[in-house]
């Protein structure tokens, strides 16, 4: 099975804090220095990396000379701000060494759950990739209360993975992998190579939180494989520490834990359109974007005939021939207002017409269900 990160072609890797911070010693500019140098090597072979790192607040805590992370909100607040700044210079040396654009990218889970905001972060990364940037995504615990006192970038990793339809999550950690049991413990625990992410014998294996330095523990890794696995996202949990870890286990060694998907990453995008989102909206198609839907290629504005209904971007309209007869359904890239107006029009007419382009589609075949 190892043989499906050999094909990845696009990956979300995680760091966590104490491989950042060398267990809170203060920011590891070789570690940085070395997942660079194999992001670098990854991008070579024409894979697409989006990196998630842990570390603002341990980094801020060295910084400010505080020893034990503190409870208090304002102080761990302003630890991340402190230790976002040296993050992102750190990690803008790390990769410009070997000829590499980052670009900081902070988020919320709220980013996230609110639909539009969704389309603009999933917008933005899609196009930092395309410009060939690597995006550094952490969480923005400067200002959000929540995130601080129960998120995680595992879970951050996660949603990630199916924000950008990522064919694997890699979460590298100062443990090898997932055990039978804690192997701090447990002499005789012995490493799981691989298994489905589904099976909800290893949350029980994973018990224990993580270390003074960090939030997550083995535990937040195993549920964010779970999440990562809604979209299609294989995940491996391995040791940040080993040498090369990247490069030998998108060669498919067998290195760390790897949990698999049961689905791929546009079936499983596809049956979340068809069984959880609300339809609030309908678009009529003439006859030309009739053929294309049905040949497999998006839904261009000049297709449209009538729109029916208020929507905002970002919500499920279903696509109907002039005779009623529903062909599709999918995400809308553009509000109902706004369809009118580009409706029966050319795709490069939008930004004359609106006065910003978006996409030149009007729904993606990707985030379209055939009826």
């Amino acid at each position: 099975m190892r043989t499906r990160l050999e094909q990845a072609k696009r990956l979300i890797v995680k760091v966590g804090s104490a491989l950042v911070t060398n267990n809170g010693a203060g920011l590891d500019l070789g570690a940085l220095q070395e997942w660079a140098r194999q992001i670098a090597a990854l991008r070579a072979e024409g894979r697409e990396v989006l990196l998630v790192s842990s570390g603002a607040i341990a980094a801020g805590m060295q910084r400010l000379g505080w020893t034990a992370r503190p409870h208090a909100m304002h102080e761990l607040q302003a630890a991340a701000a402190v230790g976002q700044m040296g993050l992102a210079q750190a990690y803008e040396g790390a990769f410009s060494a070997y000829g590499l654009t980052c670009a900081q990218v902070l988020l919320t889970h709220e980013d996230l759950a609110d639909r539009t905001r969704y389309l603009n972060a999933r917008s933005t990364l899609s196009t930092l990739m395309e410009l060939g940037v690597v995006p550094v995504i952490n969480e923005n615990d400067t200002v959000v209360y929540e995130e601080i006192k129960f998120g995680d970038n595992d879970t951050l990793g996660a949603l990630v993975a199916n924000l950008t339809e990522a064919d694997c999550l890699v979460i590298l950690t100062d443990q090898n992998g997932l055990y039978t049991a804690d192997p701090r413990r447990d002499p005789a625990a012995t490493l799981i190579s691989e298994g489905d992410a589904d099976d909800a014998r290893f949350e029980s294996m994973a018990g224990g939180a993580g270390s003074g330095i960090s939030r997550g523990g083995m535990i937040t890794k195993v549920r964010a494989a779970r999440r990562a696995a809604r979209s299609g996202a294989d995940t491996v949990i391995a040791s940040g520490r080993e040498p090369d870890v990247l490069l030998r286990l998108m060669r498919g060694e067998a290195l760390g834990t790897f949990l698999i998907a049961g689905n791929t990453p546009l079936a499983a995008r596809k049956q979340w359109l068809a069984d959880h989102l609300q339809l609030v909206g309908t678009v009529v198609l003439d006859e030309g974007a009739v053929r294309a839907l049905r040949e497999g290629r998006s839904l261009l504005p000049i297709g449209v005939t009538d729109v029916q209904g208020q929507f905002e971007r970002g919500a499920v309209v279903a696509c109907h021939d002039g005779q009623g007869n529903e062909l599709a359904r999918g995400l809308i890239n553009y509000s109902a207002s706004e369809t009118r107006r580009i409706a029966r029009r050319p795709s490069n007419e939008i930004e004359a017409l609106l006065g910003y382009v978006d996409t030149e589609e009007l729904i993606h075949r990707d985030n379209m269900v055939l009826a």
